[in-house]
Parts: structure tokens; C-alpha cells; sequence
């Protein structure tokens, strides 16, 4: 192989940002000669190469931007465990149709039955195929929108939240929140409406929202946009964690 000429290719490569065959044109090059290739198969091999580093790359920077607070997905799910959803329910949401038409999601149950789980695993399914998504804990979104106007970091963040696909807000009714709280939660509920999906996981029933909203006409006001277009779960069961515990003895 010329050491200049390849050098020169490398450096059009770079300046074209084909990083990924500038920084594989060796291997490339070994295996084209190897398997005796046309010059089109060695185009494809080399543009494919590329392809899917951006595609890998465009997925890890949606991963990390979705910061999920640990990584299952809806294999990993026992249904067998958990009954009061089953894998054909799960299996019908993962083409991400519902995304595409803004419909929301609720996972209603106790602590433990799997609702994050399935939430996380869905997020994953999106990201996967290229959607934008975002994991929050309710009382780290009360944070960012009370502190919207002030700090940059919260102005960012909400930003994206509005530029997302697929926002999932955990753990709502977790702790209480003041009136003033559940009125920025509504003004975003109402921002979000009909342009992204919403999954929400709540340990609390709808006629519970009420008490940790502190203002029934705000919560029916969030429940009448979120509801809307809408699937429901109620997740009963005893909890997974505790019933596949970890110990520090042997058994």
C-alpha cells in the first residue's frame, strides 16, 4: 500500500468527517484486497462501516440524554412474576405507534410491582429506534420548573423536555407538592399535550391525586389532558424486590 497516498486519503476523510473509514481505511483496505472486492463492494463496505458508527453514536448521546436511572428493558421483565400485565400488552406498544400519535401511558400500582421497569424498558425500545427520550423523577421535574427563570442548567433542562418524544415522569405522588407546584406541572402538562407522550408511574390511584395536588380543579384539569389519549394500568402483586431479595448470608 503507497503510505502517502493513504495518508492523503485519510486526511479528504477527515475533512469530509468520515472519521469512521478514515480511522478503519486500513482494515478496510485488508479485507477488500483479501476477498478480491469490486470497487462498488469496497464503496458500500466503507460507507456502511460509517453509517452504522453515527448510528451507534446518534444512539449512546439518546441513552445518555434519556439518563435513566439504570438500564432494563422488557426481555428482562418477568411477566410470570408480575400478571396483571402481560407480554402481548408490552410486545403491542414496543413499534412505538402510540408515540407517534402523542397517546400517554399510566402505570398505577404499589412499590416494587414493576412499573419503572416497564417504563424504562419502553424508553429504551424508543430510543432504539431513534426517538428522543427523557427519564425524571417528579420531584426533580418540581425542581427544574420552579427554577426555570433563575438558573441556566433548569432553563436547559426544560428545553429538552419540551423537545422530547417521550417524557416519563416516575414516581408521581410520591411526595406532596404545593399548589403553586401542581400549577407548573399543569402549565407543562398543557405544553406537552397532543405533541409527546407522558408516561407516568404513580403508587396512587386517580381518586388519590386530589390529596398530593393539593387543588382538585388543577388535578382535574392535568387529568383531563393527560387522560385524554391515554392507556391505563393498574399493577397489583406483591413486591418484585422483596420477593427476590438480595441477602448477605448463604442460603
Amino acid at each position: 500500500m503507497n503510505n502517502t497516498k493513504t495518508q492523503e486519503v485519510r486526511t479528504l476523510l477527515g475533512s469530509l468527517r468520515l472519521n469512521s473509514i478514515r480511522d478503519h481505511l486500513d482494515d478496510l483496505m485488508t479485507t477488500a484486497i483479501r476477498e478480491d472486492t469490486t470497487c462498488l463492494d469496497f464503496l458500500y463496505m466503507a460507507l456502511q462501516k460509517e453509517v452504522d458508527a453515527r448510528n451507534a453514536n446518534a444512539r449512546a448521546k439518546r441513552l445518555k440524554r434519556a439518563a435513566f436511572p439504570y438500564h432494563k428493558t422488557i426481555e428482562e421483565f418477568d411477566f410470570g412474576f408480575q400478571t396483571s400485565v402481560t407480554r402481548r400488552q408490552i410486545q403491542q406498544l414496543m413499534d412505538m405507534h402510540w408515540l407517534e400519535k402523542a397517546f400517554n401511558l399510566f402505570f398505577l400500582g404499589p412499590p416494587g410491582v414493576g412499573k419503572s421497569h416497564l417504563s424504562i424498558g419502553l424508553g429504551i425500545q424508543a430510543v432504539d429506534l431513534g426517538y428522543r427520550v427523557i427519564f425524571i423523577s417528579m420531584d426533580e421535574l418540581i425542581k427544574i420548573l420552579k427554577t426555570e427563570s433563575m438558573s441556566v442548567k433548569s432553563k436547559r433542562q426544560l428545553k429538552n423536555i419540551m423537545n422530547t418524544d417521550m417524557l416519563i415522569v416516575d414516581e408521581v405522588g410520591f411526595l406532596p407538592i404545593t399548589k403553586q407546584e401542581a400549577n407548573l406541572f399543569f402549565q407543562l402538562v398543557t405544553n406537552l399535550y397532543q405533541n409527546t407522550s407522558v408516561i407516568i408511574t404513580s403508587n396512587k390511584g386517580f381518586d388519590e391525586w386530589p390529596e398530593f395536588f393539593g387543588d382538585p380543579v388543577i388535578t382535574a384539569a392535568v387529568l383531563d389532558r393527560l387522560v385524554h389519549n391515554s392507556e391505563l394500568f393498574n399493577m397489583t402483586g406483591d413486591s418484585y424486590r422483596l420477593q427476590h431479595r438480595n441477602t448477605i448470608f448463604d442460603q
